[in-house]
């Protein structure tokens, strides 16, 4: 062999030698989980920290965030206890707690849980009266902690 083929072919085994060792370890953020799956079936949740996959088998689907995010929940109309219309817009906060529920259980979850945020919130306006939404602020928020 030539010294053209011998480096092409020693260029070669380089870059396939970076290109395992890139596949192979994987470094995960404080408060954020990967979603690991082997041959496209998923295999495990990897928490903060160093870990060493199985390269060109096992790979990262997903990534998720773990903090707390807040969401616009968009204006909608209501109608009160007492049948007036009034637009109602708010904020939720949520967080992933379990990355293989938020990759594999649903396609978006943040828009499911705007969703139903608005389903509940249209409930609940719905059975107060209208003198009395104000007042009742504090009781609604109370769905947070459930």
């Amino acid at each position: 062999m030539d010294n053209w083929t011998t480096t092409l072919v020693a260029g070669g085994l380089v870059a396939l030698i970076v290109i395992t060792l890139i596949k192979t370890a994987k470094v995960v953020p404080q408060r954020q989980a990967s979603v690991v799956e082997r041959q496209g079936k998923y295999s495990r949740t990897l928490d903060a920290g160093f870990h060493l996959l199985i390269p060109f088998i096992e790979r990262v689907a997903y990534r998720h965030n773990l903090k707390e995010i807040a969401l616009d929940v968009t204006s909608q109309m209501c109608i009160t206890k007492d049948n007036i219309a009034v637009e109602i817009d708010g904020v939720l906060y949520m967080q992933v707690l379990d990355a293989k529920a938020a990759s594999y259980g649903i396609e978006d979850y943040r828009y499911a849980s705007i969703q139903l945020a608005q389903t509940t919130l249209r409930s609940e306006i719905g059975k107060l009266e209208l003198d009395r939404t104000f007042e009742e602020r504090e009781q609604i928020n109370a769905f947070r902690d459930r």
